[in-house]
């Protein structure tokens, strides 16, 4: 058997505080590369994640396993004093604290980052929170839907003619987390400067806003408003999804002046090129919708395969538009091993994502799925803490794990 890869993060430790999603993606997003993230529980129903997304035959979270992938999981009500030293103790052994509750919270519990600092100067402190730390809004409540509608997102989602829509996924929450991952390790950095660590504060809509490109100058130089624009961006042409002889959608992405000139190759149209109302993309933006309609009744006479197949050969981005199912059967996913097959103790073999990105030299990895409530606290509590059995049973009495 060969040796074991050391993960390029094992050597951190992180308290994960906090349910839901966007501090725990954050957890996920460190434990993936390494980190021993140790999530704390409350003793009686742990994470709410633990029953979202349920799976008939089972009865079983079948996205816990994935939020929650390589962490141990201790029980500790955090509300309880003896629940707070807990907590206090593990500081003084880790690297970093995450949690996603309401400002103030840790404060009201003692265990605010100064407090904490007393015990471990060199502890990041990660916060993700709706509208973050500080300001007017702070201390509402507040979920990812909310954020993207805030950062912006929301209103330039859609259709022209209808309300804003929402992505099918936890856009928010998961954006906030990856900038709370990328805060924590830049935090972390710093302590390997000064010794001395900080709160990393990440707020959803902020995350939102920071992935919403030129909005705020086009508003505030220009006075332009975007909206919504359906399956296309403003003055991006062509970008859109086509129909196909054989009943596919078939995306194609040719708005850049060369590609679209070898989209009018493949098309057997050169006059497009030469076209006035195409010659640039300033121009193809103004005629999109001309545009879109000459290239529908095109791909409207091919076959999906063979279009895709010309396409590729000359160099213009087009894809199919995925399910998972796709996924699954699809040889480029397959060849960079971007699914991977883990077990589940009672599913059995359970597929996920894997980890991303890559590095070629100390790649990420998932190790195992989601734990048990309070899988590890004989781990933690007795190996890391060193308590002893008649502590373990008093905290256990008294509902503290």
């Amino acid at each position: 058997m060969g040796e074991v890869q050391a993960l390029p993060l094992d050597d951190l430790r992180v308290i994960e505080l906090g349910s839901l999603l966007a501090g725990p993606f954050c957890g996920q997003l460190l434990g993936d590369f390494g980190a021993e993230v140790i999530k704390i529980e409350d003793p009686g129903s742990g994470d709410p994640m633990r029953q979202w997304g349920r799976e008939k035959s089972h009865g079983l979270s079948l996205w816990w396993p994935v939020v929650a992938r390589n962490k141990k999981s201790i029980t500790a009500n955090l509300r309880a004093p003896e629940g707070q030293q807990i907590v206090r103790e593990l500081v003084a052994k880790a690297d970093v604290l995450l949690e996603n509750f309401r400002p103030g919270t840790l404060e009201r519990w003692g265990l605010s980052p100064e407090e904490l600092w007393k015990i471990n100067p060199k502890l990041v402190v990660t916060r993700v929170t709706g509208f973050g730390q500080t300001g007017p809004y702070a201390e509402r409540a507040g979920f990812g839907s909310i954020g993207e509608a805030m950062g912006g997102i929301r209103y330039v989602t859609g259709a022209p003619d209808s309300p804003p829509t929402r992505s099918g996924v936890s856009l928010g929450d998961s954006l906030a987390a990856t900038f709370a991952a990328l805060g924590t390790l830049v935090a972390l950095h710093q302590v390997g400067r000064t010794g001395k660590g900080q709160v990393v504060d990440s707020a959803i809509y902020e995350a939102v806003l920071a992935l919403m490109e030129s909005m705020l100058p086009e508003w505030q130089v220009a006075s332009y408003q975007r909206e919504r624009s359906g399956t296309t961006l403003p003055n991006v042409s062509p970008s859109n999804a086509y129909p196909t002889a054989d009943g596919e959608m078939i995306l194609i992405a040719a708005n850049q002046d060369t590609v679209y000139g070898r989209l009018t190759e493949v098309m057997g149209r050169p006059e497009l090129l030469t076209d006035p109302r195409f010659k640039g993309h300033a121009e193809r933006g103004h005629h999109m919708e001309e545009l879109d309609t000459i290239i529908a009744e095109w791909t409207s006479t091919c076959e999906a395969d063979a279009l895709l197949e010309s396409l590729h050969e000359k160099g213009v981005p087009a894809g199919r538009i995925f399910r998972a199912k796709d996924m699954f059967a699809d040889p480029h996913f397959a060849a960079r091993e971007a699914i991977v097959r883990m077990t589940h103790p009672q599913i059995g073999e359970f597929a996920m994502h894997n980890v991303f990105p890559r590095l070629s030299e100390t790649p990420g990895k998932v190790r195992h799925v989601g734990p048990t409530l309070g899988e590890n606290n004989e781990e933690i509590y007795k190996g890391l803490l060193g308590m002893d059995d008649a502590k373990i049973e008093s905290l256990h009495s008294t509902g503290v794990i």
